[in-house]
């Protein structure tokens, strides 16, 4: 089939991309998004995230005219859906995945729908959302046919392909990455893998929708059952007064072991949500997936514990302070290193828990973001700092992310007083 033009429903850090890597191919895309802001930033050839060398990319393809953005669905012989899938807000513990920005989506999209049209799903999904989509798709244009009633004959062709790139790294990911592509049927396999090797210089591997859906969750969850070990070990390591990075080190000297670094927790719009997916729809089985979520999502508070007893610590070498004459430093709010995303990071949750405690004052180290975030806008004595700042004037510093910034000035805060090192910078 001839793409022509292609609508990508959601432009955040995968739909932007993805957007504007089809544009620099010379396709016609039609970027939609409810965000009005983004919409119209996005149209003076600017973006609206922090993401290596789009900006460049994105202000060619608008210029070129090969793209455009706009709040509402225009007919396109192809969709592609990258919208967030959050918890529901009232899951009460149970991670219960939301799927209704997708059905909004799909909804969006039935109207101008026509008759050999492509919708692919690139959302993060439980499995059977490709299948519920299309349920959708079909309840709200009865006049065509889809593949789960009609199969290959379907008027609609409907596929899920999960992204699987990493923030800071997505446009050179996004072509060079192997793809997992799941269609409802073959013919909507080939369909999607055609559309995608206008860009993909990996290889697009066929599958089924729901072991699509299923690889990205694996592929998630895998990374978190290693993180989680790598942080247990780090609790252990201090409960028996070890230093945790000397002994990975030295334990990955071995031929087949491979331990990760530990961290505060884990953050981001996959590795920390992706797993619960599972969890929510098989709790029985999935024991050790919900193990390793639990231990990683308990980090943070161990964290903020170690700023406690520096706190006591520090009130009791200097008896004529109170807790309100405590400064504390914390460095880094985003959830991976030299990236400005937000989204799910331990480090911006520690951060406001040692914010809200109301000891004294509290400096953000975040030299990816300009302004304040919204979460602690209503909290006295807390303000964004440069990293000079928060080494020369805080009492405590508290190092909970790997920013470059950070790992390049290590020895300052090796020469500190109180340091609280959850990334490993000291031993950089």
């Amino acid at each position: 089939m001839n793409y022509k033009t292609i609508s990508i429903i959601g432009l955040g850090y995968i739909g932007l991309p993805t957007a504007a890597v089809f544009a620099s191919r010379k396709i016609k895309v039609i970027g939609v998004d409810i965000n009005q802001t983004a919409v119209d930033t996005i149209n003076r050839g600017q973006i609206h995230i922090v993401e290596p060398d789009l900006d460049m990319v994105v202000q060619a393809a608008v210029s070129a005219g090969y793209l455009r953005a706009t709040t509402k669905p225009e007919p396109a012989d192809a969709f592609l859906i990258a919208v967030p899938t959050p918890f529901k807000a009232d899951h009460n513990g149970d991670h219960e995945p939301d799927l209704c920005y997708i059905e909004a989506a799909s909804r969006a999209i039935a109207p101008v729908l026509k008759q050999g049209d492509l919708v692919i799903l690139e959302s993060t999904s439980p499995v059977g959302t490709t299948e519920q989509m299309a349920a959708w798709l079909a309840a709200a244009r009865p006049d065509l046919t889809f593949p789960q009633t009609h199969g290959e004959t379907s008027d609609i062709r409907v596929a899920y392909c999960p992204e699987r790139v990493l923030p800071g790294h997505v446009l050179r990911e996004l072509m060079q990455n192997d793809r997992v592509i799941g269609g409802v049927t073959p013919k909507c396999s080939e369909a999607a893998a055609q559309l995608y090797k206008i860009f993909v210089q990996g290889e697009c591997v066929i599958t089924s929708a729901r072991t699509a859906e299923m690889c990205k969750l694996t592929e998630n969850s895998f990374r978190d059952v290693n993180i989680a070990f790598a942080n247990e070990l780090s609790i252990i390591c201090d409960k028996l007064d070890i230093n945790v990075w000397e002994l990975i080190k030295l334990a990955n000297r071995h031929p087949r072991v491979n331990i990760l670094q530990p961290g505060p927790g884990v953050g981001g719009h996959c590795i920390a949500v992706d797993p619960w997916f599972i969890v929510s729809q098989t709790p029985d089985q999935a024991r050790l997936i919900r193990t390793a979520r639990e231990v990683n999502d308990s980090k943070p508070e161990w964290v903020i514990d170690k700023v406690k007893l520096a706190v006591a610590d520090y009130l009791q070498a200097n008896p004529n302070k109170t807790a309100k004459d405590v400064t504390i430093a914390c460095f880094g709010l985003a959830f991976k290193p030299d990236i400005d995303d937000l989204r799910e990071s331990p480090a911006l949750a520690i951060a406001l828990a040692v914010a809200q405690k109301n000891w004294g004052r509290v400096l953000l180290v975040e030299p990816h973001i300009l302004g304040l975030p919204q979460a602690f806008e209503d909290i006295p004595n807390v303000g964004l700092a440069t990293a000079e700042e928060g080494v020369t004037t805080a009492n405590i510093l508290v190092l909970l992310v790997d920013h470059r910034e950070f790992i390049d000035m290590s020895q300052k805060f090796a020469e500190h007083v109180c340091v609280i090192d959850t990334r490993g910078i000291l031993n950089s």
